[in-house]
């Protein structure tokens, strides 16, 4: 075992992690071996002589990475003396090694006494990212699909989003909207629905197109008769969509509206592009290269042979067979079908970008990046040279789950990725922040390390495994300067405690939440248990675990929040805070099952109203709640405090505006709750167009109290 442990440091594989403060717990053998093998190493191979981060016997790591910064030059890889090192510079240009250089991605040359050569990937990123634009400022954060208007096909689309961040900056000063993942899905098989998680996507690459505005394509407009004949029984379906979730109050359906999408949009694909049109096409092939090609490529043998790429004929899993070259020359057309999908949505993003720049906002759109991607996708596909497909990951055991949790994601492979240089990781980031003035990194830990679960094997064995985060956060620094974005990293839930000082000391901001913000330095001043929380992640069912009754620390001051953060109410994984203040959310839980057994639902429901008393107790010492006040003032003074905080950036939950109490996300469940297919909706669970958002009192004095707040406390 010794050997295998010192094979596993040396590769960054862990042996042992902590189970809960004082307690460790031992990584099976056969997990050590499993991982060590998924990386491509023999775990019965020879034991390293030096540990990872040592010497190397090559001359050259794969990838170096230069921080820009005060201290002077950096100093150079371990390198034999007498080594002679020069930078080929992105822009052509050689360089000695030490002379200051530019963000942007080099190549690092070593010439050794020996007359041994190597290069390597230089990434040299900027020391820090600059703060958000515009000072300290507020936004609203949606579910897109939630987000329907009087025009959307059932689920809200990228033409809404344009509408309502136009609305919210000229009307309302607002800075940024963020919203969940858009990544393409992964559609059902065999009549099954598509996974409805935007955290569990096929792509995280490009957009999915069922998120189009079918008539805001120019080319629709030119639909020949006949084609507006067969155009417009799918135009009236689409309203019966819309009205089945607006007036039915049924779950969105998105596979009923992808149906309708992609029959209208093969009709609009016949009308010829305009030679303008055409040429941006073209250079939107040319720009996305492989990467487009491979996922077109997916989505058209996915038509054929279903979505799960194991399944199909032998020849065509490699992306790079001969059988799979021969298969593309054959289905060219539906391959350009859906490769000019991927540029109308890239148009459409575009658009929904620059509206709300033009209303002012000096963030605007908030992307999301997902953790991973569904192994059947056409990134699972695709990019088998750098997934460990034999693994997945998830969460190791703690007091909330005994077994921990499996998210069926393969991860990426260090190793893979250093010696490509991170090119996938790059791609990744620059498709992403095409259209974005911000981006949050879902699980952002997942920088530093992720948990690995062997296939096959139970969650709570799998172990940890270590990622370069000098190199992965070289790459997302210098990824989101050149598109002068900002990087939010959800920073929720166990995490190290380094991570989040790298974090801050690179620039980017973390994720606050107000019921997980508490005094660490003050005692629990109450003995009442609370129904303690952490951060529910996604992924495989789940019900809460036993932990022993515990008070809280008191509630946070504001003045002692970090300014370096997106601080917010809630999440979509979280209750509401009208469900949250009236602890309503514990009779939804106990409905469906998911309290522990041994808990009282009426216990639990009690501690859940103490807790709340006890924010609440502190909002009116601060004059932010009137006496008596009622739900939506107790919302509002929620929010003001936020922006008594010093945090740069404030996000609202648009469902609170409303008093929507139905959390869009409820962890641990899958058939027993509809999940990501809530359209937003009023405290009485009436579904609210975006034409009725636009126009609710209530909506916009929650956002303007914020704003007004945010004003009278520039200096915090």
């Amino acid at each position: 075992m010794e050997r295998l442990s010192r094979l596993a440091a040396a590769h960054g594989v862990a042996t042992s992690y902590e189970l809960a403060p004082g307690r460790r717990a031992q990584v099976p053998k056969d997990t050590v071996a499993a991982v060590l093998a998924a990386l491509g190493v023999d775990p019965e191979g020879p034991a390293p002589e030096a540990p990872r981060g040592g010497p190397t016997p090559r001359l050259l790591p794969p990838t170096v990475v230069h921080r820009a910064g005060p201290g002077g030059p950096q100093p150079p890889p371990p390198v034999p003396a007498g080594t002679v090192l020069t930078v080929e510079r992105e822009d052509g240009r050689a360089a000695p090694w030490g002379e200051p250089l530019p963000p942007g991605w080099h190549g690092l040359h070593a010439r050794a006494p020996d007359g041994r050569t190597a290069r390597a990937t230089l990434i040299a990123c900027p020391a820090r990212l600059p703060d958000p634009p515009g000072g300290r400022t507020h936004g609203l954060m949606v579910q897109l699909y939630s987000l329907l208007s009087a025009r959307s096909w059932g689920m809200g689309d990228l033409v809404d989003l344009a509408d309502l961040a136009s609305w919210a900056g000229h009307t309302l000063g607002a800075g940024f909207v963020q919203v969940n993942p858009l990544h393409a899905a992964v559609p059902g098989a065999r009549g099954r629905p598509t996974d409805p998680s935007p955290y569990r996507p096929g792509t995280r690459r490009f957009p999915d197109p069922v998120h189009l505005r079918v008539e805001d394509i120019p080319e629709y407009a030119y639909l020949d008769a006949a084609a507006r004949a067969e155009a417009a029984p799918l135009l009236e379906r689409a309203a019966a969509l819309r009205a089945d979730v607006l007036d039915k109050r049924l779950p969105i359906d998105r596979d009923a509206v992808w149906s309708l999408k992609r029959r209208a949009l093969e009709l609009v694909r016949r009308v010829p592009l305009s030679p303008g049109r055409a040429a941006s096409y073209w250079s939107f092939l040319a720009e996305q290269g492989q990467a487009l090609e491979d996922h077109a490529t997916w989505s058209a043998l996915a038509e054929l042979y279903g979505p799960d790429w194991r399944t199909w004929p032998t020849g065509l899993r490699n992306p790079r067979s001969l059988a799979t070259a021969r298969s593309r020359a054959d289905h060219l057309e539906r391959i350009d079908f859906h490769s000019w999908l991927a540029w109308l949505t890239d148009t459409q993003l575009a658009r929904a970008q620059r509206a709300a720049r033009a209303a002012g906002m000096p963030i605007g759109l908030v992307h999301d990046l997902a953790l991973g991607v569904h192994p059947h996708g056409s990134d699972a596909w695709a990019q088998q040279d750098v997934l460990a497909a034999s693994m997945s990951t998830g969460a190791p055991p703690d007091a909330f789950n005994e077994r921990g949790q499996d998210w069926g994601l393969p991860p990426w492979r260090p190793d893979a990725l250093a010696e490509r240089g991170y090119a996938p990781y790059r791609e990744l980031l620059a498709g992403l922040l095409r259209h974005a003035g911000a981006l949050r990194v879902d699980h952002v830990m997942g920088q530093f390390r992720l948990w690995w679960i062997p296939q096959g094997a139970a969650p709570n064995e799998g172990t940890y495994v270590r990622y370069d985060a000098e190199a992965m956060l070289a790459v997302l620094c210098l990824q989101a300067h050149r598109a002068g974005a900002v990087v939010v990293g959800e920073d929720l839930g166990t995490v190290e405690p380094h991570v989040r000082t790298d974090l801050a000391e690179r620039g980017i901001v973390g994720t606050s939440v107000l019921w997980f913000e508490r005094d660490a330095e003050r005692r629990p001043e109450r003995s009442a248990e609370r129904p303690s929380e952490r951060r529910p992640d996604r992924g495989a069912p789940r019900r809460a675990g036993r932990s022993k009754p515990h008070p809280p620390h008191p509630p946070l001051p504001a003045a002692r929040w970090r300014s370096g953060c997106l601080a917010t109410v809630t999440t979509h994984d979280l209750p509401p805070t009208a469900s949250r203040l009236d602890a309503s959310f514990v009779r939804l839980r106990a409905r469906l099952g998911l309290l522990d057994p041994a808990t009282d639902p009426a216990e639990a429901e009690r501690a859940a109203l103490a807790e709340s008393a006890e924010w609440l107790e502190v909002f009116a010492g601060l004059g932010l709640l009137p006496p008596g006040a009622g739900e939506e003032q107790r919302i509002a003074a929620a929010y003001r405090f936020l922006a008594r905080t010093p945090a740069r950036m404030v996000g609202i939950w648009l469902p609170d505006a409303l008093g929507d109490r139905r959390p869009q996300n409820l962890p641990g469940t899958t058939r027993e709750y509809p999940n990501w297919r809530l359209p937003l909706a009023d405290a009485t669970g009436r579904p609210v167009t975006l034409e009725e958002l636009t126009a609710s009192e209530r909506a916009a004095s929650l956002i303007r109290a914020v704003r007004d707040e945010l004003a009278r406390t520039p200096g915090r």
